[in-house]
């Protein structure tokens, strides 16, 4: 068995920092505001950041939980929400401001629902 109380901590930061994004991308309502302006920029900057802290976050509670938590959760693709930190640490300058608008429009949303579902799932048990 996992550190459920390590995990719920995990989660919730996941969690906030999910809710950030959502926060941050609320008045973008197109791949130009993003590369519209320097301030777009660095608003795109500033989520990505945020979408790496995601990743980083779920490969730390897939440590934490020997891989058994998340793979129980098929609502949301792990591995490319893992990934995703990959390519944003690594392949920065290749990253387009439409992957970036597509991601926060269409995955944190889900994603942030399924965290909250995992959260309450293990502080049932």
């Amino acid at each position: 068995m996992y550190d459920r109380e390590l995990a719920v901590e995990v989660l919730r930061q996941i969690s906030e920092i999910a809710e950030r994004v959502l926060s941050r991308f609320a008045p973008v309502k197109g791949v130009a505001d993003f590369t519209g302006s320097a301030a777009g920029m660095e608003k795109m900057d500033a989520i990505c950041m945020l979408l790496i802290v995601i990743g980083e976050s779920l490969k730390n509670l897939d440590k934490i939980t020997g891989g058994i938590l998340l793979p129980q959760y098929p609502e949301v693709d792990w591995k490319k929400a893992k990934g995703m930190r990959d390519i944003l640490t690594h392949h920065y300058a290749d990253v387009s401001a439409e992957a970036v608008f597509n991601t926060c429009r269409e995955k944190i949303g889900p994603l942030s629902e399924v965290i909250r579902k995992i959260m309450e799932d293990i502080q049932k048990l």
